[in-house]
């Protein structure tokens, strides 16, 4: 386990669903207030206050659904982060300084800064994918979090949860494999305004419905930011 990851614990889930009825990209806002306003949905979802996690108390009345991209069926998308000089060539973080943060690296600047030299070796398209997201949101990890010296952490764990996440397809002619799951950035409001995955718009704090429309299933993966829970 990574020290992002363990910054994240306790914060972060997924959680499994099935589903009955057709699902149709275009139509995802009205399938993503369905799924909010399930009886058994709601009654399995969890949000944090304070710590602790709690019901949701009131109903959901409205949504924002963002539709991610989710195409790379591969690592290569982050090929360029190994060349341009965020990386020594033994895979150890290239540190720098920073006026606000201590103990600052490169690879964190580049995610997060569009001002760095490096911010645009992934593309922008790149940057929008599911996959760079997750590493994205690894990388950064929890409020406490302890980075890693090397990058193979962040890769292997990004790499394992992507492959666990989504649905691919082998054409049978081309041989050619692709995605098939629709993934949804998904935030829900209640009467008093939002409500899920948090009250506060934090980037560390998400909620993405990643669904499968042949098999009728979906994941949602979310993470409060906040204080993880280092007791293993």
């Amino acid at each position: 386990m990574s020290q992002s990851e363990l910054s994240m614990l306790g914060r972060i889930s997924a959680q499994s669903y099935s589903f009955d009825q057709s699902f149709h990209p275009y139509n995802c806002e009205k399938f993503a207030l369905c799924f909010f306003t399930d009886p058994n949905v709601v009654s399995s979802l969890r949000k944090m206050e304070a710590g602790v996690w709690v019901p949701l108390d009131k109903p959901v009345v409205s949504v924002d659904v963002e539709v991610v991209p989710c195409t790379a069926v591969s690592m290569e998308l982050f090929d360029p982060v190994y060349s341009c000089g965020i990386l020594r060539p033994s895979g150890h973080v290239v540190k720098c300084f920073h006026d606000v943060y201590p103990d600052y690296d490169e690879l964190r600047q580049m995610l997060q800064e569009e001002d760095s030299d490096h911010y645009y070796v992934v593309g922008k398209e790149e940057r929008r994918e599911f996959l760079f997201r997750l590493f994205k949101h690894l990388c950064l990890g929890g409020e406490l979090c302890q980075y890693e010296d090397t990058i193979d952490p962040y890769i292997s764990t990004t790499k394992k949860m992507y492959k666990d996440l989504i649905s691919v397809q082998k054409d049978p002619e081309t041989r050619k494999i692709s995605v098939v799951s629709t993934v949804l950035k998904v935030c829900a409001y209640d009467e008093s305004g939002r409500c899920y995955p948090g009250r506060q718009e934090e980037e560390q704090t998400f909620a993405y419905l990643i669904v499968d429309p042949f098999k009728r299933h979906m994941t949602m993966l979310h993470h409060f930011y906040g204080v993880g829970n280092f007791t293993l």
